[in-house]
């Protein structure tokens, strides 16, 4: 009997078959745990919720960090994942020489949508397993945002995170590594 595994890639190799034209120039994906991911499709309420998101903290955060929407960051040798908004450190490079990397990053968000079930187990674990301290996911099922953070990695070798907060879309949030300043979700939240 024959054992049938599958075929892990690494960033590298992932990134290989992108200049190889494997993926159609339209084709959204991206590398979790060495597999290739077809990323779901945007809905109009994500779209909404994105670009709302984004213009808020072009404003707030006005050049004390870089903002990146929806490109990669690096959490291993085989993931690559890209989150809706990462909000990550000023670097001189502009992040020209690689993606940012856990240590660059003081948040990651995603917008949830279809995805919310995938978001709060894969992503989370994801994000949490290399010690990304803070992610929030615009939950658009309940209306509400999820705030996670202090990783950790669980008895059975899993990794999630600690505290968990709800917020609801009409309160405001203090962004992660910048105390003074606080998003007000009402104007993020699609009506």
């Amino acid at each position: 009997m024959t054992a049938v595994t599958a075929k892990r890639f690494s960033i590298a190799e992932y990134h290989r078959l992108g200049e190889l034209g494997f993926f159609a120039p339209d084709e959204r994906v991206e590398l979790i745990r060495g597999e290739i991911i077809i990323m779901a499709a945007k809905g109009r309420l994500h779209s909404v919720c994105n670009s709302l998101l984004l213009e808020e903290l072009v404003i707030l955060l006005a050049r004390r960090a870089r903002l990146r929407v929806q490109e990669p960051i690096i959490l291993s040798d085989d993931s690559e994942p890209e989150p809706d908004v990462v909000i990550a450190r000023n670097r001189d490079d502009n992040y020209l020489s690689s993606h940012p990397e856990p240590a660059d990053i003081f948040l990651v968000i995603e917008v949830s949508d279809f995805t919310l079930k995938y978001d709060r187990t894969t992503k989370l674990a994801l994000y949490a397993e290399p010690g990304i301290s803070n992610c929030w996911i615009f939950n658009l099922v309940d209306n509400e945002l999820e705030m996670h953070s202090e990783p950790y990695q669980k008895q059975n070798g899993s990794y999630s995170y600690q505290l968990q907060r709800v917020v609801l879309p009409n309160q405001t949030v203090v962004i992660p590594g910048f105390p003074e300043l606080s998003l007000d979700l009402s104007l993020v939240f699609p009506a």
